[in-house]
């Protein structure tokens, strides 16, 4: 599906927010459904109190010979 298509599912369902993650950009934009359209924001609505700009501030990815053995690592994952 492209970003078009998934906006309109999304509105549809009711979907509270929702977040595009720019990989190649290294950037995250959120959207609030509300009213049967989307508008970007950059304070989330679902997890109060969260700026989407410091989510910017995350780190970038680092091969796994950059960790530790003791490190903890967390993963996200996206899916189209």
């Amino acid at each position: 599906m492209i970003k078009g298509k998934k906006r309109l599912l999304y509105e549809d369902l009711a979907v509270d927010e929702y977040w595009i993650v720019d990989v190649q950009n290294v950037r995250i934009i959120a959207f609030a459904v509300a009213s049967g359209g989307s508008e970007r924001i950059t304070v989330s609505q679902v997890l109060p109190g969260l700026a989407i700009s410091q989510l910017s501030n995350f780190p970038t990815r680092r091969s796994a010979a950059a960790y530790p053995s003791n490190e903890s690592r967390a993963s996200l994952c996206l899916v189209d």
